[in-house]
Parts: C-alpha cells; sequence; structure tokens
C-alpha cells in the first residue's frame, strides 16, 4: 500500500512539472493575445474537460499523465485569424515557445534555493582534509587549496568540485588551486574510481570546508549547483552519444517515476527535493535541443525567420518536419518505456 501511495506521489510530482511547462506557454500565448482551444494535462483520453464560457477555452484531464499541451490556433495549421499563433509577429512566437521550458529551469532554480537553504551547511572548494591513502595528495594537492578549475572546468563550489571530479576523474586530469594566494597548476591528478550502473566514475579522496551560510552563500551556492545541474544534463547527453554511456542509462516516464518513488521510499526529503529539481531542469533543457517537435526545434525555424525576415520553408513543410519528428520520439519513448517496464520486473 505505501509503495501505491509512492507511486502515486512520482506521477502526481511527474504531472506538476509538465503542468507547469505548459502554464509558461499558456501564460505567454494569452499575454500575446494568441487563441488557445485548450489546455490539458496529460494524453490520451479525457476524463475532466470544462469550457470557459468567457474565453471559450478547453481546460482538461486526460487519462495519461505522461505529457501535457496548449492548443493554440494556428499552430500546426494555416489560418487567417488575425489571434492565430502563425499570424503573430516572430519575436512573439519566440517567447511563447520559450517560456515552457524557461519555467521549467525556472522552478529548478528557486527550487534550489529552498533545498541550500534547509539543507546542511554547503561544501566550499577548499580542501580540509584527505582521506587515509588519498591518491590526489601524493598527485600534488593539498590541504588549504580552493580548487577553482578542474580538468578545463572552473568551479566555485563543492559541490561542483565532487561532480567534475566523478565525471572526469576516472582518468588524470589537470586541476587548477589557489595554494598561498597564488594560481597553481597540478597536472595528471589522479583518483580512486569506482563502476556504477556500468559507468565508470571517479571518486574524491578529501573533505571539502564548510561555507558560511548567509543570503549570499545560498544564492552563490543555489545558483552554481543549478549550472552544474544544466551541466550534467549536457554531459549526459555528450556521455550517451559518445558511447560512455549505454541506452540502459536512458529512462523514459515510467523510469523517472520508479526512479522518483524508490528515491522517496529509501531517502530523505531532501533527495526527494533534488531529484525533483533535476528533472525539473531536465524538462526545461532537453525541450530547448534544437530537435523537430520539441519547443528547441520550433525556435531553429523561428529564429531563422528572424534573420532573414521571412519563412525559410513553408508553413506546410515545417508542420510536416515536426509531424514526422513527433513520431518517431512518440515510438522512441514507447521503446524506452517498456524496457523500463522489464526493468522493473528484471
Amino acid at each position: 500500500m505505501q509503495t501505491i501511495l509512492y507511486v502515486i506521489l512520482a506521477i502526481f510530482l511527474f504531472g506538476f512539472l509538465v503542468f507547469i511547462h505548459e502554464l509558461g506557454h499558456f501564460t505567454a500565448a494569452r499575454a500575446c493575445k494568441v487563441k488557445v482551444n485548450e489546455f490539458s494535462i496529460g494524453m490520451g483520453p479525457r476524463l475532466l474537460c470544462k469550457k470557459s464560457k468567457k474565453t471559450e477555452i478547453e481546460y482538461s484531464i486526460r487519462a495519461l499523465p505522461f505529457g501535457g499541451f496548449v492548443s493554440m490556433d494556428g499552430e500546426s495549421e494555416v489560418s487567417d485569424d488575425t489571434n492565430a499563433f502563425c499570424n503573430k509577429p516572430v519575436w512573439q512566437r519566440i517567447i511563447i515557445l520559450a517560456a515552457g521550458p524557461t519555467m521549467n529551469l525556472l522552478l529548478g532554480f528557486l527550487l534550489m534555493i529552498v533545498l541550500v537553504a534547509f539543507s546542511p551547511t554547503p561544501a566550499s572548494n577548499t580542501i580540509a582534509k584527505f582521506q587515509d591513502v588519498a591518491i590526489s595528495h601524493v598527485c600534488g594537492l593539498e590541504v588549504g587549496d580552493t580548487i577553482i578549475e578542474v580538468d578545463g572546468t572552473k568551479v566555485h563550489t563543492g559541490d561542483e568540485v565532487v561532480y567534475e571530479i566523478m565525471m572526469q576523474g576516472y582518468e588524470p586530469i589537470d586541476i587548477v588551486v589557489i595554494r598561498d594566494g597564488k594560481q597553481k597548476y597540478i597536472p595528471d591528478v589522479s583518483f580512486r574510481t569506482d563502476v556504477q550502473s556500468g559507468i565508470k566514475i571517479g571518486l574524491y579522496d578529501f573533505w571539502l570546508e564548510a561555507a558560511p551560510k548567509t543570503f549570499g552563500s545560498v544564492i552563490k551556492h543555489s545558483f552554481f549547483r543549478s549550472c552544474s545541474t544544466v551541466k550534467m544534463v549536457w554531459d549526459s547527453l555528450a556521455g550517451l552519444i559518445g558511447g560512455r554511456f549505454g541506452m540502459e542509462a536512458v529512462s523514459g516516464p515510467v523510469g523517472v517515476i520508479q526512479q522518483t518513488t524508490q528515491v522517496a521510499q529509501e531517502g530523505d526529503s531532501f533527495d526527494v527535493l533534488y531529484l525533483f529539481i533535476v528533472i525539473s531542469i531536465n524538462l526545461g533543457v532537453m525541450n530547448l535541443l534544437p530537435i523537430p517537435a520539441l519547443d528547441g526545434g520550433h525556435l531553429v525555424f523561428n529564429f531563422l525567420e528572424l534573420i532573414a525576415g521571412r519563412p525559410v520553408v513553408k508553413r506546410e513543410t515545417e508542420n510536416a518536419i515536426h509531424a514526422i519528428a513527433l513520431l518517431i520520439l512518440l515510438g522512441f519513448i514507447v521503446i524506452i518505456s517498456v524496457k523500463d517496464v522489464f526493468r522493473l520486473f528484471a
């Protein structure tokens, strides 16, 4: 019974993120006076539907809680209505398209502030003490070093230091520190490694000094941890394309709900909140990818139109491209979801 409640919680959280995303599109569309036909949470058959007498917008909840949409007049077809999406100035269309992912990114940042503010004191990027038999100490790192760069990536907080070592420290890396007020370059620093879920990662072998918790430090750590989370999404995509991560590392809606349920059962409230933040930021970043059918794909065509001063392809052709890409994307989601279901019973 408890597991079922956690699953319901996970579905609710996922649905809330979709709602926030679509609310961004909806709010921007209404601000630009675009005619909206329907605002739906979920996909598939309708469960509930209410039509506004004032605006004639249909607000609906559908059976499958794995998506949602804002249906705008002229969004996927040519329309003569001056308030249709396709007839609005290109800069307004860009704002409407970008509003959904932006809401997810903004929500992630605001919740990160809550997480940092109420969690234990955040770690700085200054080494306080080494673990026993620390390889990195042998390679040149010392107590009191403030790490400012890990293998070419600038770091400002302890979370960033730990993440970059995890992602890049599975092989020798170059580190830049501030030591005695001077910048020092330390090449080929090695760390112990581990294999988790088939992925080789680096393990940091020191403790970091605590950072003072002030209003300014909370904002600083929230900002850079959010940036690190965005980078994590990009690193994951790069690792998937480059072959470091296999397809087993990819999860669809079923996998996301399963992971959320597991964290809710085994972790604490901070773990659940962080996972929620990661998923929100992930949705924002993924939807901005320049892939047809996604918001980012639509943005590409609109930016090209903005630069050229006219549509670069016919509306019908663009809509066909997005429709084909959507079918491919839905097929990919189905395949990944089937894999997630089989993994549940493995």
